[in-house]
């Protein structure tokens, strides 16, 4: 009896798929698909493994200017290296916070830097915000009175920037010209303190508002259809704010409110 062997059919085309160990992966390119694996049923997490979501390691660098879809609690360890990757190479990012989506980059990185003065078309008085985890590092960016110490203690991790007088380990080029002082915050906001734990040191934001706008953007899509071209990673963590944080100016040791936010002011207004 003859044996005819039997053809597998061909993949169509622009279909291809990958491993990566044991694990099949999702990438969406427009010119590959790789299937993915099926949601992890009863927990939450695998609510977000859907569309959208690709694994960024099977990328080549020329393909990262993507957007990723994370879980606004426990975000991908492999997307949060993914990021503090690009953080470190001297890209730009956009990330959530607990206030709004913001641009992000590292504290030495001049050209990304500029990158983000030219997309917000940011002039040499704005005052820039370093992100930190904590209030572990304050001394080594602020000069911080007891005073304000104990008032950055009693309202951190929440939706405020706090203005203080920069140390010398800041970068002139992200002080105030004249005054010199920078703007730190802590965020209550579970990407933003994963990327910040990985980073190991704080990250130079500001809210990702666009000339023109009235406010900061907060639909992904619309990020990724405005900026997409601009930056090299977009983070989405799920829904955020318009409302920026609440601007408190303790450079004196004594608070005073800059900019109404998201946070409650009424801590720091003088009766």
């Amino acid at each position: 009896m003859n044996s005819h062997a039997v053809r597998a059919p061909e993949a169509p085309p622009r279909k291809q798929a990958a491993m990566l160990g044991s694990s099949r992966v999702a990438v969406k390119l427009p010119n590959a698909y790789l299937p993915m694996p099926p949601p992890l049923l009863g927990t939450s997490r695998g609510m977000w493994h859907h569309a959208r979501f690709f694994d960024p390691f099977l990328l080549p660098d020329s393909a990262m200017n993507q957007l990723v879809k994370v879980h606004p609690d426990n975000p991908s360890a492999r997307i949060v290296k993914l990021a503090v990757k690009q953080l470190q190479q001297g890209d730009v990012i956009v990330y959530p916070t607990d206030s709004t989506y913001a641009l992000g980059c590292n504290i030495g990185n001049k050209s990304a830097l500029d990158r983000i003065r030219r997309i917000r078309q940011l002039g040499d008085r704005h005052n820039f915000t370093l992100v930190c985890s904590d209030l572990s590092s304050l001394a080594t960016y602020a000069q911080v009175p007891n005073s304000a110490y104990r008032i950055l203690k009693a309202h951190t991790p929440a939706p405020y920037t706090f203005i203080l007088k920069a140390s010398p380990e800041v970068p002139r080029r992200l002080m105030h010209p004249k005054r010199k002082t920078i703007g730190l915050r802590v965020p209550d906001h579970g990407v933003a303190q994963t990327l910040l734990a990985e980073h190991g040191e704080p990250i130079m934001s500001t809210s990702l508002i666009l000339p023109g706008d009235g406010g900061p953007l907060s639909d992904v899509e619309e990020i990724r259809a405005r900026v997409g071209k601009l930056v090299d990673l977009i983070i989405d963590g799920g829904a955020c704010g318009i409302e920026p944080t609440t601007m408190i100016d303790l450079v004196e040791g004594i608070p005073s409110v800059l900019r109404e936010g998201k946070g409650d002011s009424s801590p720091f207004v003088q009766a």
